[in-house]
């Protein structure tokens, strides 16, 4: 008996120091314009990637949503995909927090078009990166009225832009997995609203 507690105290700790979290809230709104992506996420960082921000290792996650036209007689097809890079990191010396985002992957020199936005806590950066608002990710031509739509949507982290000792260490490690996903069908039924 008191192994099986031990286990599942274990267990219970192991899935902490994983880090978690979900999509709890996805929302499309079809207009003219194009196709805008609403969601809300409930993040929590694993433990080797806080440790590693507080080191002053900047971590990189990559936002995607796929638009998907479902078809019965063949293969789906991608209509439309859109990707977000955000980057997080910790200034040891001001202990301050930054998050940048950026239509394109962050390259080595650091140039490019960003919008980064300072944070005092730890917290905060991560409240506002659980908020996405209106982000299009189908130009207006894209997708048909009243089409059998799928759209995937991901947050996930980016380990290719690790250090590269970091990258060797953390393959197959579990404290490094992070990946929320949800998938929703458009149109979206008018009694769902």
């Amino acid at each position: 008996m008191l192994v099986c507690l031990v286990a599942l105290w274990l267990g219970a700790a192991a899935a902490r120091a994983q880090g978690s979290g979900e999509v709890t809230s996805l929302q499309l709104d079809h207009t003219p314009q194009g196709l805008y992506l609403s969601a809300t996420l409930q993040l929590e960082l694993p433990d080797l990637v806080e440790s590693a921000l507080y080191k002053g290792i900047s971590v990189s996650f990559v936002t995607e949503a796929e638009v998907v036209r479902q078809r019965w007689y063949w293969y789906d097809k991608t209509v439309a995909r859109a990707t977000r890079y955000l980057r997080l990191s910790y200034q040891p010396l001001t202990r301050r927090w930054r998050l940048a985002q950026s239509p394109t992957a962050f390259g080595a020199s650091g140039l490019g078009v960003s919008l980064g936005q300072n944070f005092d806590e730890l917290s905060d950066a991560l409240a506002s990166m659980q908020r996405i608002s209106r982000w299009k990710i189908a130009d207006e031509g894209e997708v048909e009225e009243n089409a059998p739509y799928l759209v995937h949507f991901q947050l996930r982290l980016d380990m290719s832009q690790l250090p590269r000792p970091l990258q060797i260490g953390a393959v197959g490690r579990s404290g490094w997995n992070m990946v929320l996903t949800r998938s929703l069908r458009l149109p979206v039924d008018e009694a769902a609203r």
